[in-house]
């Protein structure tokens, strides 16, 4: 048991120095190390504890698991890994349901009086919390994967229901712990189903990374309280770890979409509103060739990823292009806005795996002064990270939201298919100003294009 005990010692330290990895690009990588090998060396302790037994149906189970794990994992696009993340989510609210049944079917022995009452109650808080993780995560995969409207589902009293749903769990709850009959549990998982999903269907696509980062911390909350069952420590330091650093990081991302956080988590933001505004103008296209001539006449240029860019898959692409105009003596950045793509640090991680300098990388607070110096923005897929209507139009959805000020440029180009609006369904007078134009086209292939034309000069 001291082995053990050191072992998860060993490992919860090794999980805090992963988060403290993560925080910043530079040392995102080692972060991960950390992660990985403190993962490691939990599952192996566990394997050898004294209470762990019947290998011949845990070993074949973890390999098909891991092996699932590795083609998943090979198969996915990074486009693709906010929905990934979603469905890992619903994983963990799914085996704290099924952790929390067992513990009641196959009660511990020994615990009497408090002792007991209390185990019954993790066992209750595991299944609720752990049941709305895992249809939330369902809603919020599909939502992302476009199976599903991106549009919040607002029923009439759908806080009344919540509440209602809450209260019922509550009562079946307080019959479980003073009756002991698994009946109760059951119904709770039913509720608890229900109950995440309404909550994360009347959530509009606007909000979703947000969504993502909150399933982040139930899924650890479920962790935890699933730790609380087993009497694992590891699981409770670990649970804890996930669950209050993704409410953290949901709360600085409500801060930095303007949203209040309840609100978003209680659902009902991100819906279409009345715009109070008419966009003036037209779009105004340019083709590859004058594209190319305002990046040779620019000196200093900003470019704004968004999930465009990883749809293309046009970061490498985009990291040439950023090294040649480097080369040619030109200042490139990039500007990351907080809520950019579909995943708290998506195009980070993208611009990482494409090799991207981390100094040119910079987030919107360091960055947003900058923009009436620049010569020449370059915005590629991203649309509501860059709308004025957020500092404009009070009756626009994303109002107040803090976003990147690019209109303040010389000039500005926008990399897009076509003229539709972004996720969130909000237009964009950016589109409409004088100094913006149109390239349109795939990301990658017009990126391309113009890498060619600087270098022919």
């Amino acid at each position: 048991m001291g082995l053990l005990t050191a072992s998860y010692v060993g490992s919860s330290i090794l999980f805090i120095l992963s988060l403290a990895g993560l925080s910043h690009q530079e040392t995102a990588a080692r972060g991960n190390i950390y992660g990985i090998v403190g993962m490691a060396i939990a599952v192996i302790a566990t394997l050898f504890a004294s209470q762990v037994g019947n290998y011949e149906y845990l070993i074949p189970a973890m390999l098909a698991g891991a092996a699932i794990g590795i083609i998943i994992a090979q198969r996915v696009e990074m486009t693709q890994m906010p929905q990934l993340v979603a469905v890992l989510h619903s994983f963990v609210g799914l085996a704290a349901v099924f952790v929390g049944l067992n513990s009641a079917i196959n009660p511990p022995a020994g615990y009497i009086g408090a002792e007991k009452v209390i185990h019954e109650i993790e066992i209750v808080l595991g299944i609720f919390i752990g049941a709305i993780t895992f249809t939330g995560s369902l809603i919020a995969f599909g939502k992302l994967q476009g199976s599903i409207t991106g549009k919040a589902l607002v029923l009439p009293g759908r806080h009344a229901m919540n509440i209602a749903m809450a209260v019922v769990c509550l009562v079946l709850g307080v019959i479980y712990v003073q009756t002991g009959a698994v009946w109760p549990l059951v119904l709770i998982t039913l509720v608890a189903f229900v109950l995440g999903a309404h909550l994360i269907m009347a959530i509009g696509g606007a909000d979703m990374p947000v969504v993502v980062s909150m399933l982040n911390s139930y899924s650890g909350w479920a962790a935890a309280a699933t730790g609380f069952m087993l009497g694992n420590d590891l699981l409770i330091v670990t649970g804890a770890l996930v669950g209050s650093s993704g409410a953290i990081l949901s709360y600085i991302m409500c801060r930095a979409m303007n949203r209040d956080f309840l609100s978003v988590i209680l659902g009902g933001f991100g819906n279409a509103q009345a715009s109070t505004q008419e966009i003036e103008g037209e779009m105004v296209a340019i083709d590859a060739d004058g594209a190319a001539q305002a990046l040779h006449d620019a000196d200093s240029i900003i470019v704004v990823p968004g999930y465009g860019l990883a749809v293309a898959q046009a970061q490498q692409s985009l990291s040439e292009l950023t090294r040649t105009l480097r080369d040619a003596g030109k200042t490139v950045r990039f500007a990351i806005h907080p809520v950019a793509g579909r995943l708290p640090g998506h195009m980070n991680v993208l611009l990482a795996e494409a090799k991207v300098p981390y100094d040119l990388v910079l987030e919107m607070d360091e960055i947003n002064e900058d923009f009436p110096e620049t010569d020449l923005v370059i915005v590629i897929g991203a649309n509501d990270i860059v709308n004025p209507s957020a500092m404009e139009d009070p009756g626009s959805p994303i109002a107040g939201m803090p976003v990147l000020e690019v209109w303040n440029a010389r000039q500005v180009i926008v990399s897009k298919r076509g003229q539709g609006t972004g996720y969130s369904g909000v237009e964009n007078p950016l589109f409409y100003k004088d100094n913006t134009r149109m390239l349109y086209g795939d990301a990658k292939a017009s990126l391309d294009i113009l890498l060619q034309k600087v270098r022919e000069g």
